[in-house]
């Protein structure tokens, strides 16, 4: 039986396909992934907002004594540093230059791109 338009005539297109029945917890899981991934991204944002802002502070570009940047540098260290500190331990010495942030990036990215993998694989 061909489709029919609005109108009554027989519609070009073809025949509709059939719709899939998708399971509910796969789109709650979509949306849950899709969460984290913005999440993570981010953090990925503000780590090298801190980075560059550290460098902006060390070079003398921009100055401490403003209120709005103290905040800024504190409030993002004291959520950095916590997540730095076992890597810095692990890292060696590299005399004045920090690669941590750098290896966070990276650890960060690995589980943006393993964890949608590994979640959506687990319900299919």
């Amino acid at each position: 039986m061909p489709l029919r338009c609005a109108q009554g005539n027989a519609c070009a297109r073809g025949p509709e396909p059939p719709i899939q029945k998708r399971i509910p917890c796969m789109n709650t899981l979509f949306v849950v992934v899709g969460l984290i991934t913005m999440a993570l991204q981010w953090l990925i944002w503000a780590l090298v907002i801190w980075a560059v802002l550290s460098w902006l502070i060390a070079f003398n570009v921009v100055n401490m004594q403003n209120g709005f940047v103290r905040g800024l540098v504190t409030g993002l260290d004291r959520f950095f540093n916590p997540m730095l500190r076992p890597i810095r331990r692990i890292l060696p010495d590299m005399g004045g230059i920090d690669l941590s942030p750098m290896v966070l990036i990276l650890l960060i990215m690995l589980v943006q791109r393993g964890l949608p993998a590994i979640l959506l694989d687990m319900t299919a």
